[in-house]
């Protein structure tokens, strides 16, 4: 089967090399001005550049759209009637609600939906990652023709039912961890100060916290945008973990610590009830994996974030563990630290009277308060444009930090998750 790759950009190219590495003959495209410059870099492959979608489509027997999710429609739009008779399409999104729509509403009936998702950022390789694969509309004989293209690229294959679930799981271990993180950032950066020079944020937990919210802001805010926006089930994860974050703030400054207390422990007992560590975190790997070499002296934190996650999945009864099977590295150190917090009875004792009678913390914690209010309200309101805007100021706060973070967060990430 001829492929096709509609979209050369971080992930497109990926699958371009790695399926030309297995023998496949790979037609792609980009945006017109990359055109001399794809044609560049795959010299010497298998690839062969095209100068448009169109062409690309013609040729495809196996059609991947790798396009950004907020655009995918006007591309399907743009090249529905250059697609072959009988073809398999795909796509690469991160989200599917808005893919499979533009496929149904624009593409011909004769043509087999598979459509797939890999885990992970172009900084990895697809070998040993997971990619979810969703057989939307295609036959048996179709799906057995299909599912080598996917296998060739190494991954750990996870097959859902359909892209409703994907999306739904999504919202959950991407769309509102990324916007914890992103929060966390934005509160550092309306602070003027990086957390590495910070006492509070000397721990192991914080390293991972650090790295994790580097390794984001590292990558490009339409990529999270569009899991936030775009992902009809992440609005409702991301207001309650803004409800979650406000109640448990609100408790923090009136020093509620009966009502406060009451909260976590169901809350604990929802998520982590049971005597077994689903996810082990070694505190001595965390504190090896850190942003200076000169670590402030250790001053408690309220770890507010984590204990708004942990509210948010008992409020909405989500067990994120059932979402393991669709695990991304931040959402499997997200649990991973908030695991480790409420199952270490000492930590978990020291954070509820440091977020409740520190008033050393109190400042942090209001930043971060604000930050959560305002990536909320932008996801409420579907604001794409603001998104981006938001995300871009805190990229440029940590401009100088984030290829090292995503470094050590790589690292970080392989000596937590194998």
């Amino acid at each position: 089967m001829n492929i096709g790759i509609i979209g050369l950009g971080d992930m497109g190219s990926i699958y371009a090399r790695k399926w030309s590495e297995k023998g496949y003959s790979v037609y792609g495209c980009d945006l017109p001005e990359r055109y001399e410059l794809l044609k560049h870099a795959f010299q010497g492959t298998s690839v062969t550049v095209l100068e448009s979608a169109k062409a690309v489509a013609r040729k495809s027997d196996f059609l991947m759209y790798a396009v950004e999710a907020a655009k995918i429609a006007q591309v399907v739009a743009s090249t529905a009637d250059s697609v072959k008779y009988g073809a398999v399409i795909a796509g690469q999104t991160s989200v599917k609600d808005p893919e499979i729509e533009a496929f149904e509403k624009y593409l011909p009936s004769d043509v087999h939906i598979f459509t797939c998702h890999s885990l992970h950022g172009p900084a990895f390789s697809t070998e040993g990652q997971k990619l979810v694969i969703v057989p939307h509309r295609i036959n048996k004989e179709n799906y057995s023709r299909v599912l080598p293209i996917f296998e060739a690229l190494g991954s750990e294959i996870i097959e859902v039912e359909n892209y409703h679930m994907h999306d739904q799981i999504m919202a959950d271990t991407q769309a509102v961890t990324h916007m914890g993180f992103e929060s966390m950032g934005t509160a550092w950066k309306n602070s003027g100060f990086y957390p590495w020079d910070h006492g509070a944020y000397s721990t192991g937990i914080d390293n991972v916290k650090i790295l994790t919210t580097l390794r984001i802001f590292s990558y490009k805010a339409h990529v999270y945008a569009g899991l936030a926006i775009l992902n009809p089930f992440a609005r409702k994860q991301v207001r309650q973990y803004a409800k979650s974050e406000s109640a448990l703030f609100k408790m923090m400054i009136c020093e509620d610590e009966v009502a406060f207390r009451k909260r976590l422990k169901e809350a604990k007992e929802f998520v982590f009830h049971g005597e077994r560590d689903f996810i082990t975190l070694d505190q001595e790997v965390m504190g090896d994996f850190k942003m200076t070499s000169d670590p402030k002296h250790h001053h408690p934190n309220s770890h507010l974030s984590l204990l708004a996650m942990v509210d948010a999945w008992h409020k909405l009864q989500i067990n994120p563990y059932e979402n393991l099977i669709c695990q991304t590295p931040p959402f499997r150190l997200r649990l991973g630290i908030a695991e480790y917090l409420f199952k270490n009875e000492d930590l978990l004792e020291e954070t509820i009277q440091t977020a409740l009678y520190d008033k050393n913390i109190r400042a942090d914690d209001l930043e971060f308060h604000s930050a959560v209010r305002e990536w909320a309200s932008i996801i409420e309101y579907g604001d794409m444009e603001g998104y981006l805007s938001h995300f871009n100021l805190v990229k440029d706060f940590f401009a100088d930090r984030l290829q090292e973070g995503a470094r050590q967060s790589a690292r970080l990430i392989q000596k937590l998750t194998t």
